[in-house]
């Protein structure tokens, strides 16, 4: 499938599944802000693209003010208090799924009230439209049911193996036949719509603590989590500021800390001081996956909670010296020797831009598919397993402690160009979001590239992700075979994986120009689309 770049004037959303993004443009036609597409368009991916994305995870914001200020905010829940060493004593990890990978509280709807609200002093984002409209498309497609698409029953058929045998209504929801659902089969929700009808005539707050936070925490003791109502109660969402980082032509933003938004940004800012002149050549290629090592070599010691690390993020980012240094230890033609300990994760990322100028980066998870595998019966609710990342140790790097927030791959993208564009971006896919970010930043911002070619060229991915034990650098078919060659012979360890494929991500864009015009691109690697108008 070819696509173009979408261009329109009243408004966008970009989002990898086209459902979700017609709910986003439906909010933005009835008045509604990108704040509020924004909320619409995550709703609606936790009805259309479970396997992926749902309220039982986490999300994070960046949000670029028609005035110029960015601000970011962080829907990320922390450790139960009872998911403490003695909790998985006898274990050497915690498990990847089940009712003690389920050992964080959600975030996303608190980030959802969060964006909604406008707290941040002087964020300017406040409501429009009521909860419900916003809502609304999400608890229809939950309740009359939507297609699966061919990427869901891929990954229901291969994970359900590891799904069907957890305490909860995995079974009930996703194999009512007793067989994981295939594609076009109706993937109906009916627990999870009552769940979205009672958070938009209640507030998003009875999430936490009211009588859905009841349903919910009885849910989850009754399936073994150690999480509590105490903990969904003690939940806030937070407000750090995105981290920032200077290149020729523009700012970049991208989320502080838990997240790896600072190796998205210091990837670019390293490639920004490397020779490379030719888009998808040699030194492009070669310079960004270097560039991605020094960044994973940094970000695998010193990201994780604020609370427990005190190194200088984002004063690393503003000393040039430092920067100029870690550039020079990239070898212009000899590969670093690799891997690195990889970062998993399914994930959604979307963008809305409305006409005030408003532009929304958002990302949002339950980690991996269908997160811990924990349906609850009486809300519908996939929990997360983003906890399941935690080490299983008494200190150190990410080691669980009840409070704690894990280590996320999770990170928005925003750009603002010294000309006035302003651009939105990400993907999802773990590991591999700083690099496809890389990607399709670099390839439309220093070489003028289409922004839907940006993203639907062939890309790379150093590493491994979804429980794949390669940690090669992985190419897909379309490159100039040239180049395969060359950077096999600078020792690269290649592998090639056949035509576009999932495991690149799915990514996306928007971009607004200072005279109001906007331009969206989608992946054609997902279910997405663009909606515009």
């Amino acid at each position: 499938m070819t696509l173009a770049t979408v261009t329109g004037t009243g408004g966008m959303v970009t989002a990898p599944h086209r459902l979700a993004a017609e709910a986003g443009l439906s909010v933005l036609r009835d008045g509604g802000n990108a704040v509020e597409a924004a909320v619409a368009v995550a709703a609606t991916l936790a009805a259309v693209y479970p396997h992926m994305t749902g309220i039982g995870g986490d999300g994070f914001w960046v949000i670029a003010e028609p005035d110029g200020r960015v601000h970011g905010i962080h829907g990320c829940g922390g450790a139960a208090a009872k998911a403490d060493l003695a909790l998985y004593a006898g274990l050497d990890a915690v498990p990847f799924r089940g009712p003690l990978a389920a050992n964080t509280v959600a975030g996303t709807i608190s980030g959802w009230a969060a964006a909604l609200a406008g707290v941040e002093a002087g964020a300017g984002a406040g409501a429009n439209l009521p909860l419900e409209r916003l809502l609304r498309d999400a608890v229809r497609h939950a309740e009359e049911g939507v297609a699966v698409t061919a990427g869901g029953a891929g990954i229901a058929a291969d994970k359900g193996g590891e799904l069907r045998v957890q305490p909860g209504a995995y079974g009930a929801v996703f194999e009512p036949g007793g067989v994981p659902l295939r594609e076009g089969d109706m993937l109906r929700q009916p627990a999870l719509a009552q769940t979205l009808r009672t958070l938009g005539a209640e507030g998003l707050d009875t999430f936490y603590r009211g009588e859905l936070a009841d349903l919910i925490a009885a849910d989850l003791a009754e399936l073994g989590s150690p999480v509590s109502g105490a903990d969904l109660a003690a939940h806030r969402a937070t407000y750090p500021a995105p981290l920032h980082a200077p290149i020729g032509g523009a700012q970049l933003y991208n989320s502080a800390p838990p997240t790896q938004g600072f190796a998205s940004l210091l990837i670019l800012a390293l490639f920004d001081r490397l020779a490379a002149e030719t888009a998808d050549g040699f030194a492009h290629v070669h310079g960004l996956v270097e560039a991605t090592k020094q960044a994973f070599l940094l970000r695998d010691r010193h990201v994780g909670d604020p609370e427990f690390h005190d190194f200088g993020h984002q004063a690393l980012l503003d000393d040039s010296a430092a920067l100029d240094a870690l550039a020079a230890r990239i070898d212009s033609g000899a590969a670093l020797p690799w891997p690195q300990p990889p970062q998993w994760g399914d994930t959604c990322w979307f963008a809305a831009a409305d006409g005030e100028g408003r532009v929304v980066s958002a990302i949002q998870s339950t980690y991996f598919e269908f997160g811990s595998g924990l349906v609850l019966p009486r809300t519908g609710i996939t929990w997360q397993n983003r906890g399941s990342s935690f080490r299983l140790a008494a200190s150190g790097w990410n080691a669980l402690r009840p409070g704690r927030k894990p280590f996320h791959t999770l990170n928005p993208a925003l750009a603002r160009f010294d000309d006035g564009r302003v651009m939105a971006y990400g993907t999802m896919g773990g590991e591999g979001q700083p690099q496809t970010q890389a990607a399709l930043f670099s390839r439309y911002a220093r070489y003028g590239v289409d922004l839907q070619e940006a993203i639907s060229r062939p890309r790379w991915l150093l590493g491994r992700t979804w429980g794949d034990q390669s940690t090669t650098l992985k190419l897909e078919d379309g490159f100039d075979e040239a180049l395969y060659a060359a950077l096999a012979a600078a020792g690269h360890d290649l592998e090639r994986v056949g035509p576009l494929t999932a495991t690149m991500g799915h990514a996306g864009a928007i971009v607004r120009h200072p005279d109001g015009r906007l331009e969206g691109a989608t992946d054609p690697r997902s279910d997405g689309g663009v909606a515009a108008w």
